[in-house]
């Protein structure tokens, strides 16, 4: 469909306080959706995610994971320190259905800006926290830093990933404020329907802890039910509680990953009865290193031809830059090409919800700091006032 087809969500407006990867990926997928995201920002500087370089580099000035994360969306600067800031913006708050954001516990109750004075502005409004580890509990008051490796490395992440002899491992990507993110995403939009159906504005809390944990529901169920602890393999199998095979196995040139196959049927097609002859989680070390004995005396596309038409679960393991050169050489409509005033012609990642009637076509680059506080301001006080504020340094 065409630029002109509607947004799911159309004439919904979010204040946008948030921060990082957290905050800004959740309110990204509201503005992919249609939502009218208002990021507000220090004057002169931004986010500081913006000044963050990715392998020692920045795109046009700004991070990628700036980029990354906050495109199709506008961006004011106001001082939250100035008092004539907090007045400005508990005024537009009324103009608004969501605020968002994701300091640490406290800190926009110290600016006059948490859920309590938003609600006196406007009482419908729809306030979202997103933290470390939530607003008020026990974790929160030791005042641990919420931090996505610090979430894994609490969670169990770590010691749960890698083989037995490795040293605590992390993911490779921050699959904690990945899941509070679109944890965030969903509670904002139960809020919404809420109040469309009750007529009630309300408070959401999301945290990158009870998200990650939460993520990790099946191991967690299985830890407080059966009386187990979690033991990675010697061998590397993927997860310490799956059985052989799971994971990936070398190849003369490269590695395949194999899940969840019938050993007797990998037997048949690794041409090896031995395998058969084993227990599938008690002997998951002795059999991984069997398979992988088999599988390294062939090249990957002869592995995976055999596989494949065994019809087991299989996969070549690639780099990132494989993955991203097959989109690119595909034009994948995974992709979207954004044209960023400073960076020049990007691409970037779509937004992974697919709606037949009311698709996400937004494709607005990443704001400058304070490149829309007059448009948004004019509007909103006039552009009088907003001159008036501009002079006091109260907005950028």
């Amino acid at each position: 469909m065409g630029g002109s087809s509607p947004q799911a969500l159309d004439g919904i407006r979010v204040l946008d306080f948030t921060q990082m990867m957290l905050g800004p990926l959740c309110t990204q997928t509201l503005a992919d959706l249609g939502a009218d995201v208002v990021k507000v920002e220090r004057p002169g500087v931004g986010e500081w995610m913006r000044t963050m370089p990715m392998l020692g580099e920045l795109v046009g000035n700004d991070s990628a994971a700036f980029h990354a994360f906050n495109r199709n969306k506008r961006s004011i600067a106001v001082d939250l320190k100035n008092p004539e800031g907090r007045a400005l913006l508990l005024e537009i708050v009324k103009e608004f259905d969501v605020v968002t954001e994701n300091f640490r516990a406290g800190v926009m109750d110290r600016l006059g800006l948490g859920y309590d004075d938003m609600k006196a502005a406007n009482p419908d409004i729809i306030y979202a926290s997103g933290s470390g580890w939530g607003q008020r509990s026990e974790l929160a008051k030791q005042n641990w830093p919420g931090q996505d490796l610090l979430i894994q490395a609490m969670c169990g992440v770590m010691y749960n990933t890698g083989k037995a002899d490795d040293q605590p491992t992390a993911c490779g990507t921050p699959i904690a404020d990945f899941a509070a993110s679109q944890a965030m995403v969903s509670g904002i939009l139960a809020a919404l329907l809420a109040r469309g159906r009750h007529g009630v504005g309300q408070r959401v809390e999301v945290d990158l802890y009870s998200a990650t944990l939460n993520l990790m529901a099946q191991e967690n169920f299985a830890v407080l039910n059966q009386n187990l602890d979690l033991e990675r393999s010697e061998a590397g199998i993927s997860t310490p509680w799956n059985d052989a095979p799971y994971g990936p196995h070398p190849t003369s040139d490269g590695y395949v990953a194999i899940a969840m196959c019938p050993l007797d049927k990998l037997a048949d097609l690794l041409n090896d009865p031995q395998i058969a002859q084993l227990h599938a989680f008690r002997d998951r070390d002795a059999l991984k290193q069997l398979i992988d004995a088999r599988t390294s005396t062939m090249t990957s596309e002869e592995l995976l031809n055999v596989l494949k038409k065994g019809d087991v679960w299989c996969a070549p393991v690639r780099t990132s830059r494989q993955a991203m050169d097959e989109l690119v050489a595909m034009e994948s409509d995974l992709l979207v090409e954004i044209d960023h005033p400073e960076a020049g012609q990007v691409k970037a990642i779509a937004c992974p919800i697919s709606l037949s009637e009311t698709p996400a076509t937004k494709t607005d680059p990443a704001p400058l700091v304070g490149q829309h506080t007059s448009y948004v301001l004019d509007d909103l006080i006039g552009e009088e006032r907003r001159k008036s504020l501009h002079a006091q340094g109260v907005v950028g």
